[in-house]
């Protein structure tokens, strides 16, 4: 069993930029033909991907973090339980409030499962299609 402060640690040392689903989904966007930027702080919710002229985001979510809903990855720890709740309880949250301002602004909205990045086929279809 883990020590909180070694857990914390643990925690810490998990990457937020350059994650391998993260690359997968910028290489299916450039398959897909979508010009992007990856630095988006200004934006709600600072998508993993955005372009700005075509009102477009795209958020790459790792399902343990965003709680996909039926997805094996998306697991809850067995110690301190009530806190991991409370926080991916936020997360999804703050997911909602930043899609639904992104969409106010009439920005197109894709969510790309971690879990979903290992079919690139799949990948560039789903982008394909938010292209119009």
């Amino acid at each position: 069993m883990l020590t909180t402060d070694t857990h914390s640690r643990r925690m810490a040392q998990v990457r937020q930029r350059g994650t391998a689903p993260e690359l997968a989904v910028r290489h299916a966007a450039r398959l897909a033909g979508l010009r992007y930027t990856t630095r988006n702080p200004d934006l709600p919710g600072s998508p993993d991907l955005a372009n700005r002229t075509r009102h477009i985001a795209i958020f790459v979510h790792g399902c343990y973090w965003h709680r996909h809903a039926g997805c094996p990855k998306a697991t809850t720890p067995r110690t301190n339980r009530r806190f991991w709740l409370a926080k991916f309880g936020r997360n999804r949250q703050r997911d909602r409030a930043a899609v639904g301002a992104l969409r106010e602004l009439g920005y197109r909205v894709l969510i790309v499962w971690q879990c979903e990045t290992g079919d690139p086929v799949h990948l560039v279809k789903q982008i394909r299609r938010l292209l119009g």
